[in-house]
């Protein structure tokens, strides 16, 4: 018979950092939660996938199915067969993520026991967005949805749904991932709209509309996901070939307090060897080292790129 020691070292309870993930994917689910529990559901505005779905069933019901509650239903047999397909690679950290931003959507509306009285998309201000600015409450959804989703697979979570399907798909059939997303959560939202219009459930905006909106929701929220995963671009890299590669580095190093690092290279055309210098500078920066370079060799060739994350001395790491 395994302990509860064994158990939980299993599951990963005794990981290094596993409660501080915990803990930002709570965080995560909340904010989720308010983008949409808040700001999407009474929009009529479905933001794809397994949310997505349960918010169609929940407009199907008459209002009657909370969105939350059909939101975890929908997410046990996914979580359920993901554990079967792929281990444990979907565990605490994904029943935590979905469990809570279920539990969150559906407090938040105040379908809860006990906490009717809650009603956040009830609030005066999201009912003035609603009738003065649409799209403003709908880009502040999908903003928070995105946060809220960046967050928690920023810190090892999930929230099951499509991304079980698609982390199968991939397994058994090899299908892109990509693909499987714009497919799956262009379904859902199309399935969504013909709901929204044969039910008449959208007196003051056409259902095509709101399904336009639905898209535009997606692809904000996809990229909320992204710059909290990868980040801003907050630094360049800069690749030098220039004939004058000490007077460079001496900028950079001396005048700049920056490192650099010579590359060997051979030039295809004119088969001269020559250094290439790299180096890596804040976006400030880097409009001096060019102007700098050109100065003192006016056909350097510069080639600059943008950098999400430099882990190393003069830089601070995001996390």
């Amino acid at each position: 018979m395994l302990s509860f020691k064994k158990i939980f070292r299993e599951l990963g309870f005794y990981e290094k950092g596993v409660w501080r993930d915990f803990i930002f994917i709570i965080i995560g689910s909340f904010i989720m939660a308010i983008g949409v529990g808040v700001f999407l559901v009474n929009a009529k505005v479905v933001p794809g996938g397994v949310t997505g779905l349960a918010m169609a069933i929940h407009y199907l019901s008459g209002n009657q199915l909370p969105v939350g509650f059909m939101l975890w239903i929908f997410n046990i047999p996914l979580f359920i067969w993901a554990i079967i397909e792929l281990g444990k690679k979907f565990g605490v950290r994904t029943f935590l993520g979905f469990t809570c931003s279920s539990f969150f959507i559906d407090l938040l509306r105040g379908r809860v026991p006990g906490f009717y009285h809650i009603r956040l998309h009830e609030n005066p201000m999201v009912l003035s967005l609603m009738e003065k600015d649409f799209l403003l409450l709908v880009l502040t959804g999908g903003v928070l949805l995105g946060i809220g989703l960046g967050i928690i697979f920023k810190f090892k979570g999930t929230t099951a749904g499509v991304d079980v399907i698609v982390a199968v798909a991939q397994k058994r059939w090899a299908v892109k991932a990509g693909h499987a997303f714009m497919i799956i959560d262009s379904v859902v939202i199309t399935f969504a709209g013909f709901i929204i219009h044969f039910k008449h459930l959208a007196a003051d905006r056409p259902a095509l509309t709101l399904t336009l909106y639905a898209f535009l929701l997606l692809f904000v929220s996809a990229r909320i996901v992204d710059v909290i995963l990868e980040g801003f671009d907050y630094a360049r890299s800069a690749m030098i070939i220039s004939n004058e590669p000490d007077k460079i580095s001496k900028i950079i190093t001396q005048d700049m307090d920056r490192g650099a690092t010579a590359l060997a290279g051979r030039g295809m055309h004119t088969n001269q060897q020559r250094e290439i210098l790299y180096t890596v500078l804040s976006k400030k920066e880097i409009r001096y080292l060019v102007e700098q370079v050109k100065s003192i060799d006016p056909q350097a060739f510069i080639i600059v790129n943008n950098v999400h994350e430099v882990l190393g001395e003069g830089f601070r790491p995001r996390f």
